[in-house]
């Protein structure tokens, strides 16, 4: 069955990625036919670019946040909704319009180091096995922070044009993006998917208890550091190129758990496919919008993860009452 829904998932991936490339789908074949070569430029280095960022972002949303929720043992953890996302925008920003570092290796280093960050406080303030009120107000602690020193950097960045020039990425956004960006993102965002693989095990056996983990030779405060540091890695590194996209990292691992029987370490590697498909399904979604208008995928996630994030809230209540 789970080999059933590993090719699933892949085959779907892999259909968004198609459709990803092609859309809008009138236009390429006209293009190939009068100008191939200029044809091929579109496709190879401007829409497959754009696609594979999708598909890296979306997995190691889905992946982290599957591996921090096995982490807290908590449904409602995600990479945004703990701040790191919002911490990797901060140190992004932090490193291109403060310190004026705005190559793409210095942006990259922003992030991770602003989402590492962001991640610590908040098992800092919420402790390794928080219970979803501590965590909601850690979480909205953190982001309320992060948000606002992103404002204050860019208030205070020496370009009085700062803030228009940051918006579209700060709302999420793949348009334009290279191929140096996509391997700036990628091999970080892989490194840590292949972690967080690597840690299943270890966290099907901390869904036992933290006693029961040790007592089977895993070393859970090592754990908990590695995902932390491998969070801040992969997401840090990806929302440096692609900016802040929210609710991916919930809503992936919340429905791979439903499909691997509640196992928090096997939902990890279909929580990335979900995630992946979810992203791709969104940037194909926000092409259709008019010519002249350009929404930000961050805001589409938003838009559709909210809702989600608000039923489970609601659920998890009513599971609970008396």
């Amino acid at each position: 069955m789970r080999a059933v829904l590993y090719l699933l998932f892949v085959v779907l991936v892999a259909v968004l990625i198609i459709v990803s490339v092609t859309v809008p789908l009138h236009s390429l074949p006209q293009l190939f036919a009068s100008e191939p070569d200029l044809a091929w430029i579109v496709v190879t280095e401007l829409r497959l670019p754009r696609a594979l960022l999708a598909l890296v972002y979306g997995a190691v949303l889905g992946a982290s946040g599957a591996a921090i929720q096995a982490l807290l043992a908590n449904p409602l953890a995600s990479p945004d909704i703990t701040g790191a996302t919002g911490g990797a925008a901060l140190g992004a920003v932090f490193a291109a319009y403060i310190i004026g570092f705005a190559s793409p290796f210095g942006i990259a280093i922003g992030g991770v180091a602003g989402a590492g960050v962001a991640l610590a406080l908040l098992l800092l303030l919420a402790g390794p096995r928080a219970e979803t009120a501590t965590l909601l107000l850690a979480g909205i602690a953190i982001s309320a922070i992060t948000g606002a020193g992103t404002a204050l950097a860019l208030a205070l960045a020496p370009s009085p044009f700062a803030f228009y020039d940051a918006y579209a990425w700060l709302m999420g956004s793949l348009v334009d993006r290279s191929l140096p960006q996509l391997a700036f993102a990628a091999i970080p965002a892989l490194a840590a998917i292949a972690y967080f693989a690597r840690c299943a095990p270890a966290l099907d056996r901390l869904a036992l208890g933290e006693d029961v983990a040790e007592s089977m030779g895993y070393d859970i405060v090592a754990l908990r550091r590695n995902i932390v540091i491998a969070t801040a890695i992969g997401v840090g590194a990806a929302v440096s190129v692609c900016g802040a996209v929210g609710f991916i990292g919930l809503v992936g691992p919340v429905i791979a758990r439903r499909l691997t029987t509640g196992h928090p370490g096997r939902a990890i590697l279909p929580a990335a496919l979900i995630g992946a498909a979810l992203l791709l399904a969104a940037d194909i979604a926000v092409r259709f919008a008019p010519p002249d208008r350009s929404v930000p995928i961050g805001v589409l996630t938003a838009l559709i993860g909210a809702p989600f994030f608000l039923w489970l809230v609601a659920r998890m209540r009513w599971s609970v009452r008396p």
